[in-house]
């Protein structure tokens, strides 16, 4: 079938992408969010080929598709610039932590960036192994080139999220783009770097540096939501095309540089005089401290409040004995940690990202790549930098480790730490890196993450046909062959028809049964491969060694969990035996989120046998047979 036509189809009847506000999908269906529902025909939708039916719920309009879902939200978004609804706010309940919140904004916002990221760091490392080896002069004007090439997606990396922060909290990109661009303004930061007091109407405004800033931007297009909404609720109808936009920036403005912006120069100034005062008291706290907040600190800006101080103590003592030691430990983690996700995951994608994001911190120094592309946005690896940070500072704390050039700490760069009198300080050096490095990448092999999947694999048939059957059907010989599933969940087995979806009660995804949970875990109902697991874990596909193709499918709506309250055991592509654990769930959280529990079984390809029996209205354990399956 060319979903690219089944695409296009849906898209025009839904009202076209003007009326399509984000698109996600899950292991059997697409999930819009729809400006306007009421402008499309449910039955102009249902007559597409490769359309399986509709529904609507949770403020979603659900187009089922089934096992070829992947392949058909390709080709809708290549139809226009659609966001995915998992990040908004309509029609989910999903409840996260601040933290996680925080971090997963961050690095929606960052996602976008990540080419540019990227390239520029393989550029940073080019240029360090072009000048290492002779081939390149720091003095020639190719290399002020290429090294404008490399520092300007960093430099400029405010305004490069200006495009991914409005899409994300739907604001007006040029309004906060216009903002943003004050930050980094020639004027302003000529005006910034004189010394003298800066005031707005009288406000103070900090001497910050706004490059290489991420945090205050995300802030600030956060902000803008709210402006917005408040200048076109005054401004008159006549005025609107002038005076609205003149209002969100004179407002805008101010709150950027007198309270936003500020937040990481001052922060930082008052973290720095802190660690200092530790440092003097307990070295080794100080850089367990620095080395271990690190990523936090690069993300707010704050590291910038260190730079002074520390070019300041290569003039005088002669080293500096905080900030770049602690940037050794952090900068090397996170390269280890990006080196483990991509040596163990299996996305392709992610893979490339993860071994060339490893390059360029551990050759260059340059984190970024890693940070907002890998460890941040799987989050466990992320914990695994800041540990082995943490632990590498302690140490280098201990030995009075000194830095005394003025460099992106790197492993190529490691002559930076060599002591004009010689000693241990190069040893000690090469120890904190060590520890760093190898707490980090065992770290992010042990505590693991969330590998997505290619998305060319989420549904992966295999199917084991039997050679005496194929030779009985041929010589018209009747043969009756079953195919036996069991319970993979311990509860209530009950019929389809009392499943709140129609999805599963009319039987439009296969035929089978439901459970009723009464323990949080679900096994292999048979021997087989698993041929997908939805990255939200609730959903389960097994392809059985006899060809039967089983969807476990935990709860109703739970996709918008977004994962939360599962566990999951497996990946797709692992064989399993009948009764191997599969996915582990909260029953009690899930129901307390709002959704209901209860489990289809289906055999997704039922029409390939001549009946599905199911065995209901019982009490089932795990492994009990529940479906039989009957050519």
């Amino acid at each position: 079938m060319d979903y690219s036509v089944v695409a296009k189809r849906i898209i025009e009847e839904l009202g076209g992408e003007k009326n399509v506000n984000s698109v996600m999908h899950c292991m059997t269906r697409l999930r819009f969010v729809l400006k306007d529902e009421s402008i499309v025909d449910d039955e102009k939708v249902k007559k597409i080929k490769g359309v399986m039916g509709v529904m609507k719920k949770g403020g979603q309009y659900q187009v089922i598709i089934g096992n070829n879902v992947g392949t058909c939200y390709k080709e809708i978004l290549k139809l226009g610039t659609f966001s995915d609804s998992s990040s908004s706010s309509e029609g989910t309940k999903e409840k996260k932590g601040i933290v996680t919140t925080v971090l997963d904004v961050v690095s929606g916002c960052m996602s976008g960036t990540m080419p540019a990221l990227v390239g520029a760091g393989m550029v940073k490392v080019l240029l360090v192994i072009l000048t290492t080896i002779g081939v390149l002069s720091t003095e020639s004007q190719s290399y002020t080139i290429l090294n404008a090439l490399g520092d300007a997606t960093f430099y400029f990396l405010p305004f490069l999220l200006v495009i991914s922060s409005s899409k994300k909290f739907n604001i007006n990109p040029y309004t906060l783009g216009a903002v943003v661009g004050v930050m980094l303004y020639p004027d302003f930061i000529e005006l910034a770097g004189s010394g003298e007091k800066i005031s707005l109407f009288g406000l103070p405004v900090a001497a910050a540096s706004y490059t290489y800033s991420v945090i205050p931007v995300i802030i600030m297009a956060w902000i803008m939501k709210y402006i917005e909404q408040f200048a076109d609720r005054i401004t008159p109808a006549v005025t609107k095309n002038f005076l609205r936009p003149l209002l969100i920036l004179l407002i805008s403005l101010p709150i950027a540089l007198v309270l936003v912006g500020p937040l990481g120069y001052f922060g930082g100034n008052i973290l720095s005089s802190v660690l200092y005062a530790i440092y003097d008291k307990a070295a080794w706290l100080a850089l367990a401290l620095m080395a271990g907040l690190m990523p936090l600190l690069v993300m707010t800006g704050m590291h910038w409040a260190f730079v002074p101080i520390a070019l300041l103590n290569i003039s005088d003592p002669g080293y500096d004995a905080l900030l770049l030691v602690a940037m050794l430990s952090s900068n090397l983690a996170q390269g280890a940690s990006a080196l483990a996700v991509g040596i163990k995951s299996k996305n392709k994608d992610l893979k490339q990202l993860s071994f060339s994001a490893a390059i360029s911190a551990f050759l260059a120094g340059v984190t970024e790549p890693a940070m907002y592309g890998v460890t941040l946005k799987y989050k466990k690896p992320l914990y695994a930098c800041m540990f082995a940070g943490l632990v590498g500072g302690f140490y280098s704390g201990l030995t009075a480790l000194k830095c005394y050039v003025f460099a992106t700490p790197s492993a190529l760069a490691m002559v930076q730490f060599i002591a004009p009198e010689g000693g241990s300080n190069m040893r000690n050096a090469l120890i904190t890196a060590g520890i760093s490095v190898a707490i980090a990448f065992v770290g992010t092999l042990i505590l693991g993450f969330d590998d997505p999947k290619n998305e060319e694999d989420e549904i992966v048939e295999e199917v084991n046909e039997d050679n005496t059957l194929e030779e009985s059907i041929e010589n018209n010989n009747e043969i009756t062959v079953e195919s036996v599933v069991c319970a993979p969940i311990e509860g209530k087995a009950v019929s389809l028809k009392q499943v709140d979806d129609a999805t599963f009660s009319e039987e439009i995804m296969g035929k089978g049964a439901a459970i009723i949970p009464a323990v949080g875990r679900a096994v292999a109902p048979v021997d087989g491969v698993v041929s997908a697991l939805f990255e939200t874990k609730h959903a389960i596909g097994i392809t059985s060694d006899d060809g039967v193709e089983v969807l476990i499918h935990i709860g109703l709506d739970t996709v918008k969990l977004g994962g939360e309250h599962f566990t999951a055991h497996i990946k797709a592509g692992d064989k399993v035996k009948k009764g191997d654990l599969l996915v582990e769930f909260d029953i009690e959280a899930i129901k307390k989120a709002g959704y209901d529990t209860i489990t289809p079984v289906l055999v997704t390809n039922a029409h390939d046998y001549k009946d599905v029996l199911s065995f209901i209205d019982r009490d089932v354990k795990e492994k009990e047979e529940l479906l039989k399956a009957t050519r």
